[in-house]
């Protein structure tokens, strides 16, 4: 039996990753850039094992189905193909974020089980090579293998599509994220099908695509220079033009709720009233507000008028990934 284990934690990109140009191998459109934040985390035990004739998927304690499994084999296969390794696999997933909700969960989900898959098959990978591996899960999850800021660079094939670490001199840790829960719900359109849908129709792409490598370019000199307005700026526009292009797909659609748009008015009445803070969206209707931690407490104490404690969540940023000491004579 080969065994691992590794926890990771969810990325939330500032400046956004939407649409592939290879799909098998998950090559993105568009290079990205994220804060990993220490709130969100997926933790996973892989155990490959030759009494097992299948493959065996348990998220937070439940077995799940054979369309969910077939996403986690497809991963286990590239693993088992490049290993030369012909053992079933029992990928036991922990998830401390709702899932499926636009909360990154698939981010740490899918760089966890990298990270475990390495552990247990000891692959001596560097963070590069784990970057690279963890894409091919799920785009986003190449980015939470770091901490703190990650630019996804997007490359032309699958040696060259990874993330690396952006130098801040610790800038991230003057930094915190409220995420505002409006609906940890299963969404309706998954991120993958909304950005493959804007891709193939959307009238509205192209103007993506253009502005796109500029407010990466932006969000890169505002972290070396540690301006936060404008990082914060630019991160909203970005956010605001990637929801933009699922207004114009064929049929369109959008993951915006109307409690959705209530909270980007209260984070402009917020600034409005001298208190810096801006917000982005991710495919999901919850709302994440980038502020400065001196301002957290001020910012809260506006939102509480209008929203319930409950629906608040702070992160600040996070670490990259961390492999887990395991038992080997764990039950299976």
């Amino acid at each position: 039996m080969y065994v691992g284990k590794a926890r990771a934690y969810t990325n939330i990109a500032l400046i956004k990753y939407w649409g592939k140009k290879d799909e098998r191998l998950i090559l993105p459109m568009n290079s990205s850039l994220s804060l990993t934040l220490d709130a969100f985390y997926t933790e996973t035990s892989v155990y490959f094992d030759k009494s097992l004739t299948e493959d065996l998927f348990v998220l937070d304690g439940k077995k799940q189905d054979s369309k969910q499994t077939a996403k986690i084999s497809k991963f286990l296969d590239l693993i088992r193909q490049q290993q030369n390794l012909s053992l079933f696999a029992r990928v036991d997933s922990q998830n401390f974020v709702p899932t499926a909700a636009g909360l990154a969960s698939s981010a740490s989900g899918l760089a966890a089980l990298a990270g475990a898959c390495s552990e247990a098959l000891d692959l001596q990978l560097t963070e590069t090579e784990l970057s690279r591996l963890a894409r091919r899960g799920s785009g986003s999850a190449c980015r939470s293998i770091f901490g703190g800021f990650a630019e996804w660079q997007k490359g032309d094939s699958d040696q060259t599509s990874f993330a690396k670490s952006i130098p801040s001199e610790g800038w991230e840790n003057e930094l915190a994220m409220l995420f505002v829960l409006v609906d940890d719900g299963v969404k309706d359109i998954s991120s993958r099908d909304g950005m493959k849908r804007t891709v193939e129709t959307s009238s509205f792409y192209s103007g993506w695509l253009e502005n796109v490598e500029a407010d990466l370019a932006t969000a890169k000199e505002a972290i070396k220079e540690k301006d936060f307005n404008k990082l914060g700026e630019v991160a909203e526009a970005n956010g605001l033009r990637m929801h933009g292009t699922t207004l114009a797909a064929v049929p369109p659609f959008t993951y915006w709720s109307p409690e959705s748009l209530n909270v980007m008015q209260l984070v402009r009445s917020a600034r409005q009233a001298g208190l810096p803070c801006y917000f982005t969206m991710d495919a999901g209707p919850n709302v994440k507000i980038l502020v400065e931690k001196k301002n957290l407490t001020a910012l809260k104490n506006f939102l509480a008028e209008y929203l319930p404690e409950q629906k608040l969540i702070t992160a600040f940023a996070g670490p990259g990934i961390e492999a887990i000491p395991i038992e080997r004579s764990e039950d299976l």
